[in-house]
């Protein structure tokens, strides 16, 4: 053990994985403070973020960390800088030379950047390396990150090794993307690598299993020499291991006393609230989503959404273990351009049941539970169409018509639950992917199509275009499409004061009040949304 000693590398990346969080928005005098602090905790290396290629909404310094924004910093004596670049910037008609052309000067002592990684998946390995090729010419020290590699076999993992060992790579990084490996499987692979890779290899470990400190010293003790970490562990979803715990491991691995006493005011001062704010970690969940190998971004951007229970999350994990979560991005999956497959169209025309009637929208907030007795007496009394958002079930069942149902992750959550309630379900169904058809097995659906484009409503005969892939949006569409004579809410309770959802309900609806004549609902119970208008159940 004693040269192995000498030749731990530790690298904390909280800027570049944290970033997934802020937008990679840190305020330089919090970057400062943690230069600092990782200096005294004997941290060799920071990526202080990414080197995107594009520019597309807003991104903070952490996103680009050009050379200007590090000469702004102060930047303690001995510590190495690194950024990191997405493989997938590479494979652009650019190519991987002009990529990297016009990120990074030459030659490398132009610029503060010491170490560039790309993440890259399998498939962009081959421009990864010709990329790294042109930087070693010029003199920048660079290592590629593998990612995803707990999916491989044996045979492409050294496959990998290989053609990684006839370039300019100084370390071999492998990432447990998914956050599924565990010690024994951390030692396997890196067997695997060691057949053609004899330079350094490095971990970078996520802690879905709660098991990112322990797969990273076990790689440690498997001959891995660089070993990555992140303050706290702040990282997409369940986070990495985090570097408060690794330095003091890394004491005794190289005889190196770390200053702890920086790092612990930083995680206090900013971190600790930071991570209040934002809820990084581990978590029944993100365990779930290791076990199964389902991308972590899911359960973030549901947990982030007040709109998913405990039993919507739980249920779209359950369809994801079966579907297989490697295939989507949360970002399509909640995109519903991407979600609902070819253009709009549909099969079902809601002129049929609603042209010339009165139609209640059943939202799922409090006010229909409150007013049940004067709402089912109003049903009964007029005999308005009933059309329940989702599973909507706090009045008798019998008086719903019709339920309607079209956002992803809601459709994906609640299909089981569709497949076993009377009603028709109004939905894309021709634009569904198959295995959400399939999941609600014999379920009559009445096929109205959608297309999202913000700002815009459209009402056609067949199918509707809608701002957003909100079910409320979509059931407004349904019946101005059907011709109703008049929309009635109950159930739209609207969020708590200063709720950004409110601000999106509200310009929604000011959307479609807007389209034309005749087009303005009515909440018949207690809402907050403001430019809704309102009468009372009780003086209809």
């Amino acid at each position: 053990m004693g040269s192995s000693k000498l030749m731990v590398t530790l690298l904390d990346c909280t800027f570049r994985d944290g970033g997934y969080y802020n937008a990679w928005d840190f305020p330089p005098a919090l970057v400062n403070d943690y230069l600092a602090a990782m200096k005294a905790a004997q941290v060799d290396v920071v990526e202080l973020g990414f080197r995107f290629v594009e520019n597309r909404g807003f991104k903070g310094p952490c996103a680009y960390t050009t050379d200007d924004f590090i000469r702004s910093l102060t930047i303690p004596e001995g510590l190495t800088i690194g950024v990191m670049m997405n493989g997938a910037d590479l494979c652009t008609p650019r190519g991987p030379i002009g990529a990297v052309e016009r990120m990074f000067p030459d030659p490398a002592t132009a610029t503060p950047v010491k170490i560039v990684r790309f993440a890259c998946h399998f498939h962009e390995l081959p421009q990864a390396l010709e990329a790294a090729d042109w930087l070693a010419h010029r003199g920048y020290r660079v290592g590629l990150n593998l990612m995803q590699i707990a999916d491989r076999s044996r045979a492409e993992i050294e496959e990998l090794a290989r053609m990684a060992s006839g370039g300019a790579i100084e370390v071999l990084y492998f990432a447990d993307s998914m956050g599924s490996m565990t010690p024994d499987d951390t030692a396997r692979i890196i067997g695997w690598l060691k057949a053609f890779w004899s330079g350094p290899l490095g971990i970078h470990t996520h802690d879905n299993l709660g098991l990112a400190l322990a797969n990273t010293l076990r790689a440690q003790a498997e001959g891995v020499t660089w070993l990555d970490a992140t303050v706290t562990g702040m990282g997409r979803g369940p986070g990495n291991a985090r570097t408060e715990e690794l330095v003091i491991e890394a004491e005794a691995l190289r005889d190196r006393k770390a200053n702890l006493v920086p790092l612990m005011e930083l995680i206090r001062k900013h971190f600790g609230p930071m991570k209040s704010q934002y809820g990084w970690g581990t978590n029944p969940y993100y365990y779930l989503a290791g076990k199964y190998g389902i991308h972590p971004t899911y359960i973030q951007e549901m947990l982030g959404d007040a709109r998913y229970d405990e039993e919507d999350i739980l249920s779209v994990i359950d369809h994801l273990r079966a579907e297989g979560g490697k295939k989507f991005s949360f970002n399509t999956l909640n995109g519903a351009r991407e979600f609902f497959r070819g253009a709009p169209c549909g099969s079902w025309l809601p002129a049929t049941v609603m042209a010339g009637r009165e139609v209640i929208i059943l939202g799922t907030g409090p006010g229909v539970a409150a007013h049940r007795p004067a709402l089912e007496s109003y049903i009964r009394r007029v005999r308005p169409l009933v059309m329940a958002l989702n599973t909507q079930s706090a009045i008798d069942p019998d008086l719903i018509d019709l339920r309607i149902a079209c956002h992803p992750v809601r459709l994906l959550a609640d299909a089981q639950t569709h497949a076993t309630l009377p009603q028709p379900l109004i939905t894309p169904a021709s634009q569904l992917p198959e295995a959400l058809r399939n999941e609600l097995g014999e379920k009559e659906l009445l096929d109205f199509g959608i297309g999202i484009e913000p700002g815009r409503f459209e009402f056609h005969d067949t199918h509707c275009v809608a701002p957003t892939s909100l079910v409320i949006a979509y059931a407004l569409a349904v019946a101005a499409s059907g011709r109703a004579a008049r929309i009635l809410m109950a159930g739209f309770d609207g969020y708590p004061a200063g709720d950004t959802r409110n601000r999106e309900i509200e310009a929604m609806l000011s959307a479609f009040s807007g389209v034309g004549e005749n087009m303005t609902p009515v909440s018949i119970t207690p809402t907050r949304y403001k430019g809704l208008r309102a009468q009372s159940l009780y003086g209809l």
